[in-house]
C-alpha cells in the first residue's frame, strides 16, 4: 500500500504517547508506552516500531515526525547544563542577581533566592555602550574582548551567553563580540540576546539568552542521537520540533533557539482543544492535561488559544512567546504524603516512569493519586494500557496504609477517598487561578479533559466550579500528540522600539513591520515553504504610558494607517478594562514592542472520521468506592457507545489509554465526532 504515514510524538515525564494518519486511508491511531527517562528517543523508536508493528504498517513508510520534547524543560529543572559564561556590558554583570523587585512574600523578611545558572565568577562585563535608541554612545573596547575570549577559550566552557544593554536597538556589538570569541575560541557555541529576545528589560532578556546559551548542548546533542537512532531504524522521516508557542520548527533551528522548546510537550494539547472548540462549538473552554506527572492548564477564549510574551522556567524568565499554561506537580503518579502537622498533601513530586507508582509492581513504595484509584476500583488492575501492564492492588492498599492510613488513623478506602479529595480540591483551585487572574467565571466555560489520568477527576473537578458541560475528546490519552500532529512551522520574531501611538508613529511603526516581514518570509524562504503557504502575522505590545507591563493585542490584517492606530488604541482599553476593571482613555497608548509571527502551513494528512480505539464489548459491572461507599457500577467499553445515546451516572467508561468516571448527578453522550460530552443533570 502507498502513501506517507505521520507520526506525532509527546514524551512526558512518565508515559510517551503517539498518534498516527496513514495518509493512504487516512486513519487514525493512538499508541503509548513508558518514557525512558535515560534517554527519551529510545522510548521515541520503541513507540514508533510498537505501533508498526500493532497496525500491520511498514517503517519504510514513515515520511514525517512531528515531536513534542521535554528535553529542555528537564535539563532545566535537574540542572543538567553545561558551564557556560555571560559577557555584558561593564558594570551590568550581576543583572540576573539583581532581578526585579517583585517578591512572591511580600511579609518576608527576606527576598526569594535567586535561581542563578551562571555564577559570579563567570559573568563578565565589557566597556561598550549603546543607546536606548539604538546610537553608539562608547565603542567596543575590542582588546579586552579579545583577551577575555582567549580567556574563554582556555577555560573549557562551551557555551557562551552574549547580553549588552539596549542591544536590542543596535545589534553591533554583539554580532562584533561573537566575530572575535569565533576567531579566539573555535568551537564555543553563543547565544546572542539581540537574536534570541531582541527586547527591552534587560533582566528578562538576559536570563532568555543564558537559558537559551546552555541548552544549545544538550538540544544538539539530543536531536543528533534521535537522527543517528532514526538512521539505524532503517527510516529517515522529516523531523519536527514542536515549540512552546505550538508551532514546530526543524532540528537545526531547535539548536540555534532551544529555549523555544521549554513548554514543548503541552503546547500540543492546547492546539488541539482549540480544534475540538470550532468542532463543537463550545468557543469558551478550560483545557486540562492530567499525565503522570503534571497538570497542564489552558484557557481557550472565543475559539483561540492565548499566546503570551513571556513565561518562566523554575525561577528564570523566559521572554519569548508560548502558549500560556499553568503547570502544577499533580499527575497520577504524584506522591500522597504527611508533613510535621499530619495534614495530607499531593505532589508536587512524583514517581515518574521509574519507579512509577507503587500498582506498578516496579519498586514504588510511596502511594500515589494512581494507587488510590486502584484500591477505590476506579482503575481496573486488569486492563490498565489495554492489558499491556497488570497492575498490583495489594501493594497499593498496603502502602496508603501504612503512608496515609496509618498515621491518621483512618481505614484504607477512607485513607484513598482523602487523596483523591484533596487531588480534586487542588486541580479546581489551579483553574480557578488560571481564569479569576483573567477577570473570567468558570460557569461561562465547559471543560475539555484529556491525558491518561484526567478523565477520573474531570466531573469531580467540573462539580466543585460549577461548571455544567465536560467534554472527553477522541483518544484522551493521546490528545496532545494529536494537537501536534496538525502543528505548521511557526517562527515569531519581535523588536522593541517605544513610542507614543499616534498617527505621527506611522512611518517609523511601517519601518518595524517591514523589516520583520522581510525576515519572516527570509526564514520561511530557507525552510522551502511555497509563497502560497506563509502567513505573516502582527501582535503589538501596548501599555500606558509609564506602565510597567503590557497587553497583546492583535494587529488587523489591514494598511498601517491613522484608522488602525485608533482600533488598535481601543481594542487595548477594552482588553485592559476587561483584565483590571478599568479603562483611562485620557491617557497616551505606548508601543512597546511590535511581534511577527511567521506561519508555514504545513501540508495537513487527510483524516478519516475517527473512533474510539478498542473493542466494542457488552457492559459490565465492577464494584467501585463512590460518595463514601461500594456499589457496583456499570462499565461501558467506549468503542460500544452508540452516537446518540445519553448515559446516566454513575458510570465508568473504559478504553485503552485512560478510563472516565461519569459520577451521579451527571449525562453523558458520544457526538457524532466519536467525543463524548457529559453535562451536568439540572435538579429539580
Amino acid at each position: 500500500m502507498t502513501g506517507a504515514i505521520r507520526f506525532a510524538v509527546d514524551i512526558g515525564g512518565t508515559f510517551t504517547d503517539l498518534q498516527l494518519v496513514d495518509e493512504a486511508t487516512g486513519r487514525v491511531a493512538a499508541y503509548k508506552l513508558p518514557t525512558t527517562p535515560e534517554d527519551p528517543s529510545i522510548g521515541l523508536i520503541d513507540g514508533i516500531r510498537g505501533a508498526c508493528a500493532r497496525h500491520g504498517l511498514a517503517l519504510d513508510r514513515v515520511e514525517v515526525v512531528m515531536h513534542g520534547t521535554t528535553i529542555a524543560t528537564n535539563a532545566v529543572l535537574q540542572r543538567r547544563l553545561p558551564e557556560g559564561a555571560l559577557i555584558t556590558t561593564a558594570g551590568f554583570e550581576d543583572v540576573l542577581e539583581i532581578g526585579r523587585h517583585a517578591r512572591r512574600d511580600v511579609y518576608g523578611l527576606k527576598a526569594e533566592p535567586r535561581t542563578l545558572l551562571i555564577p559570579r565568577h563567570r559573568r563578565f562585563g565589557v566597556v561598550e555602550r549603546i543607546g536606548a535608541d539604538g546610537r553608539m554612545i562608547a565603542p567596543l573596547d575590542e582588546a579586552a574582548a579579545t583577551d577575555l575570549a582567549r580567556r574563554i577559550a582556555t577555560s573549557g566552557w562551551p557555551v557562551v551567553a552574549v547580553a549588552l544593554l539596549h542591544a536590542y536597538a543596535n545589534p553591533i556589538h554583539e554580532r562584533r563580540l561573537r566575530e572575535i570569541i569565533e576567531r579566539e575560541a573555535p568551537g564555543v557555541e553563543i547565544s546572542l540576546s539581540s537574536e534570541i529576545s531582541p527586547e527591552i528589560r534587560e533582566f528578562e532578556r538576559t536570563s532568555t539568552t543564558v537559558l537559551n546559551a546552555l541548552l544549545m548542548p544538550v538540544v544538539r546533542g539530543y536531536t543528533r542521537r534521535l537522527e543517528a537512532r532514526l538512521a539505524e531504524a532503517e527510516f529517515k522521516p522529516l523531523l519536527y520540533l514542536v515549540q512552546s508557542n505550538g508551532g514546530a520548527t526543524t532540528p537545526a533551528r531547535a539548536g540555534l533557539e532551544p529555549a523555544r522548546l521549554l513548554l514543548s510537550g503541552p503546547s500540543g494539547g492546547a492546539l488541539a482543544a482549540e480544534l475540538i472548540a470550532a468542532e463543537l462549538d463550545l468557543p469558551n473552554l478550560i483545557a486540562v492535561d492530567m499525565g503522570g506527572t503534571s497538570y497542564d492548564i489552558s484557557v481557550i477564549l472565543a475559539g483561540r488559544r492565548n499566546v503570551v510574551a513571556a513565561g518562566e522556567v523554575d525561577g528564570c524568565p523566559v521572554r519569548l512567546p508560548m502558549v500560556e499554561m499553568r503547570t502544577i506537580g499533580a499527575g497520577g503518579g504524584s506522591i500522597a504524603w504527611l508533613d510535621g502537622a499530619k495534614r495530607l498533601h499531593v505532589g508536587p513530586e512524583s514517581a515518574g516512569a521509574v519507579p512509577g507508582p507503587v500498582c506498578y509492581g516496579r519498586g514504588g513504595t510511596r502511594p500515589t493519586v494512581t494507587d488510590a484509584n486502584v484500591v477505590l476500583g476506579r482503575l481496573d488492575p486488569a486492563h490498565f494500557l489495554g492489558g499491556a501492564m497488570r497492575l498490583d492492588k495489594a501493594a497499593a492498599a498496603s502502602a496508603l496504609d501504612a503512608h496515609v492510613a496509618q498515621p491518621l488513623g483512618l481505614d484504607i478506602d477512607r485513607a484513598a477517598e482523602g487523596v483523591l479529595t484533596v487531588t480534586v480540591s487542588k486541580l479546581a483551585t489551579a483553574i480557578k487561578l488560571s481564569l479569576f487572574e483573567k477577570g473570567l467565571d468558570p460557569a461561562d466555560f465547559a471543560l475539555i479533559s484529556f491525558g491518561g489520568a484526567g478523565g477520573l477527576h474531570a466531573v469531580e473537578v467540573a462539580g466543585e466550579l460549577g461548571i455544567k458541560t465536560v467534554v472527553f475528546p477522541l483518544n484522551p490519552g493521546t490528545l496532545s500528540a494529536y494537537g501536534i500532529l496538525m502543528s505548521d512551522l511557526v517562527h515569531d520574531l519581535s523588536r522593541s522600539r517605544l513610542m507614543r501611538l499616534t498617527p505621527d508613529c506611522l512611518p517609523a511603526l511601517r519601518a518595524l513591520a517591514d523589516g520583520l516581514a522581510v525576515e519572516g518570509r527570509a526564514i520561511l524562504d530557507g525552510e522551502a515553504v511555497p509563497a502560497d503557504r506563509q502567513d505573516l502575522a502582527f501582535t503589538a505590545d501596548l501599555r500606558y504610558q509609564g506602565q510597567a507591563f503590557e497587553l497583546l493585542i492583535p494587529v488587523p490584517a489591514q494598511p498601517l494607517d491613522a484608522a488602525l492606530i485608533d482600533l488598535l488604541a481601543e481594542r487595548f482599553h477594552v482588553l485592559h478594562e476587561q483584565r483590571f476593571s478599568y479603562a483611562d482613555r485620557t491617557v497616551p497608548v505606548e508601543l512597546v514592542t511590535l511581534r511577527l509571527t511567521a506561519t508555514g502551513r504545513l501540508g495537513k494528512p487527510p483524516v478519516a472520521a475517527m473512533a474510539a480505539d478498542g473493542i466494542a464489548a457488552e457492559p459490565t459491572e465492577r464494584p467501585m468506592r463512590l460518595g463514601g461507599a461500594w456499589q457496583q457500577v456499570p462499565v461501558h467499553q467506549r468503542a460500544a457507545i452508540p452516537t446518540g445515546d445519553v448515559l446516566r451516572g454513575p458510570l465508568m467508561v473504559e478504553e485503552e489509554y485512560t478510563s472516565i468516571l461519569i459520577t451521579g448527578g451527571w449525562t453523558v453522550e458520544s457526538t457524532g465526532a466519536g467525543h463524548l460530552v457529559a453535562h451536568r443533570e439540572i435538579a429539580r
